[in-house]
């Protein structure tokens, strides 16, 4: 499989009536939009063929779904008011757009360095990112938004299951809600879970689909968690970040040093 043959695939699977599919050949990227609207959604080929070498067409299939899914919503107005337990914050990469297709400025938030935090009303099978103007026609508070998503994310569940390798433990949390990442705004459950890590705690968000926390005791740990959050990075629908967070006393901060480094650093501060 390559790009040229990935590109044939998705026009023969995405192509219907009232739809427009346009081939970008210098950034590689398949555009589906709606005629009526001119809304799409755009499907970068390089990546997808990548996921395809490591998971044939279930990879294919997932962005068919994803794209069908977020069509169908597109263009239709979408009402809030009154389905404040429907709304959540996602977790986003900086380099994310900020604003609507028309311009409209999406309801964010500052993170880390790394992540951004948008507003989104769950539809079931899919979502809608919240936007300044769409809020203010609704006639809502934009700080209330913030607050009941916040409220509605430490709702949900966070069910952890364990790996430990060469001596680290890993916890993995991987509901496939859309929200998995979301989880790492859950103040209270990170705080918890720091009460029971004996080495360093690091967390990880590569795709929106999966949160991750390392209970690291030594070197190695990093090596593993490094290859772990890149191969969950390049494997996500929606990828986030292929850096992890250390969290310290309620703070996160992106690990940019590598674990030898890092545990150099740690044995030079207690000298």
């Amino acid at each position: 499989m390559d790009e040229k043959k990935m590109r044939r695939e998705l026009e023969q699977r995405l192509k219907r009536p009232g739809r427009h599919l346009k081939y970008d050949r210098e950034t590689e990227i398949v555009r589906v939009e709606s005629e009526d609207t001119g809304k799409g959604m755009e499907i970068a080929l390089s990546p997808l063929v990548a996921k395809w070498h490591e998971r044939k067409d279930t990879a294919i299939d997932e962005v068919v779904y994803y794209v069908e899914e977020a069509l169908k919503v597109m263009g239709k107005d979408q009402e809030v008011a009154g389905q404040e337990k429907k709304i959540y914050p996602v977790i986003r990469s900086t380099s994310f757009p900020k604003e609507t297709e028309s311009g409209a400025l999406f309801l964010t938030d500052d993170h880390t360095a790394e992540t951004r935090i948008y507003y989104a009303l769950d539809l079931g099978k899919t979502y809608r990112l919240l936007d300044e103007q769409l809020i203010e026609k609704e006639g809502l508070d934009p700080q209330k938004v913030r607050e009941i998503a916040r409220f509605n994310v430490r709702s949900l569940p966070v069910k952890l299951k364990k790996d430990t390798l060469r001596g680290n433990d890993f916890y993995f949390l991987n509901t496939n809600d859309g929200y998995d990442a979301s989880r790492i705004l859950n103040e209270k459950f990170l705080q918890e879970k720091a009460e029971t890590i004996e080495g360093d705690m690091i967390v990880a968000v590569p795709h929106q689909d999966v949160l991750i926390i390392g209970d690291i005791r030594n070197a190695t740990g990093y090596d593993i968690l490094s290859e772990l959050t890149m191969s969950f990075f390049t494997s996500g629908k929606v990828p986030i970040t292929a850096l992890s967070f250390t969290y310290e006393e309620g703070k996160l901060a992106p690990i940019f040093i590598l674990a030898q480094d890092q545990k150099k650093s740690k044995e030079e501060e207690k000298e």
